[in-house]
């Protein structure tokens, strides 16, 4: 990690309201200082103010937990965001993505899903990779999704692309425990 180590001990005031918003947020899923967490809690204007949207995308959309989480690791993979990849591949096995498919992304290949959680993949992969959205997948994903849900499903990838951007800058490391999804990657 390119940032110094962070004992929350020394946290400033408003970094441990942001340490404690994380804190309350993850429900014991992530202790406050890993991922991207730890670097922002370091700003916490902005952390506060990122995580806030990363609460509402995780936790208040309208989306299924498969559709989000395969938007989620399209995203992790595109920019080899090992943490995001590793921490989300969980998640999305989790919420009933297929494993082999999950393996596919992990490699750069088409992972062959079918229906709302191809429709979230094409969605992602067409916004990171080419900067928008084909018509006929913005109307599949329009008639999908609604209209909310498809600014849901965009603002899910712009706040991943966010994530990933905030790991690789500062070299986010995997906990020990964790498999590195891009061992050949930066």
């Amino acid at each position: 990690m390119r940032l110094s180590d962070l004992d929350p001990a020394d946290l400033t005031p408003e970094q441990q309201e942001v340490y404690e918003s994380l804190r309350n947020r993850a429900q014991g899923a992530l202790p406050g200082l890993i991922g991207p967490f730890g670097v922002w809690v370091r700003a916490p204007k902005v952390g506060g103010a990122v995580q806030a949207l990363g609460a509402a995308v995780r936790f208040g959309s309208s989306l299924a937990e498969n559709v989000k989480e395969v938007a989620i690791c399209t995203v992790g993979e595109f920019h080899q965001a090992k943490f995001e990849f590793a921490a989300h591949k969980r998640l999305a096995r989790r919420a009933g993505v297929d494993e082999a498919a999950l393996e596919r992304m992990q490699r750069g290949q088409d992972p062959e899903l079918e229906g709302d959680e191809a429709l979230a993949y094409s969605v992602a992969s067409q916004l990171v990779r080419e900067h928008k959205i084909d018509t006929a997948t913005y109307a599949a994903a329009a008639a999908a999704f609604g209209e909310e849900g498809l600014i849901e499903l965009v603002t899910t990838v712009g706040y991943y692309c966010v994530v990933s951007l905030t790991l690789n800058a500062f070299e986010v490391p995997l906990p020990e425990s964790w498999i590195d999804p891009f061992p050949e990657g930066p």
